[in-house]
């Protein structure tokens, strides 16, 4: 879907274009000749302010291109007006690179923002891992009570992968385990390993965890 790619990339600068075009033949042979491209150029330049360059930015995460995602978002000009949905999920990408950046503050509104939104099926989709990142906010915050709140509604909302779910159970087991609620502490570890997990930064925190949880009482 390359072609797909470079439309979307483009799909402004092609509707310009358009537009000039249908003007010059108007212009030449008058209205009608010129409807067609009147109306490709409308869909083009409304299409990229209302639903944005979102495919492009999901393939830069995907690949792990941050940098290459952050100067897709940056160049949406006007986000109040993309559609709702479209907007949680631009306000959910922003979050996350907020989160890379370290920027805890910001990615905080950010998932609030995306959040707030709710309603539709993107949005839908989007809950179950805006709060995940918004329970590892807390986390960094020192509010354990907060996060283990947001992380339990993730796991409600549902996440879209094992990936996510085993992370979001290995938040849970350290949260009990800060409160020597051992027990419930290795039925989560246990839970986060069940979903074979391959991201290499939740492979070395079960690692780490491993090594002393069968030591725990309970």
């Amino acid at each position: 879907m390359k072609w797909l790619n470079v439309l979307i990339k483009y799909r402004l600068w092609i509707g310009i274009v358009l537009l000039a075009l249908a003007i010059f033949t108007q212009m030449q042979a008058g209205f009608w000749p010129s409807f067609v491209l009147y109306l490709l150029a409308v869909i083009a330049i409304v299409g990229h302010f209302l639903f944005g360059p979102m495919r492009l930015i999901q393939t830069y995460m995907e690949e792990g291109d941050m940098a290459g995602a952050k100067k897709v978002v940056d160049s949406i000009w006007f986000p109040a007006i993309l559609i709702k949905p479209v907007r949680s999920v631009y306000y959910t990408i922003k979050g996350n690179l907020a989160m890379v950046a370290e920027d805890y503050d910001n990615a905080e509104i950010m998932m609030k923002k995306s959040l707030a939104l709710g309603g539709g099926a993107l949005t839908k989709q989007a809950e179950g891992p805006n709060k995940l990142q918004l329970g590892m906010l807390m986390l960094q915050k020192g509010d354990m009570k907060q996060a283990e709140s947001l992380i339990r509604q993730a796991i409600r909302a549902g996440l879209p992968d094992n990936e996510n779910k085993a992370a979001a159970y290995l938040q849970l087991c350290s949260i009990m385990m800060n409160k020597r609620e051992f027990r419930a502490a290795k039925e989560f570890f246990r839970k986060a390993k069940g979903f074979k997990p391959t991201t290499p930064q939740i492979v070395d925190q079960i690692k780490q965890i491993e090594k002393y949880i069968t030591r725990m009482p309970g």
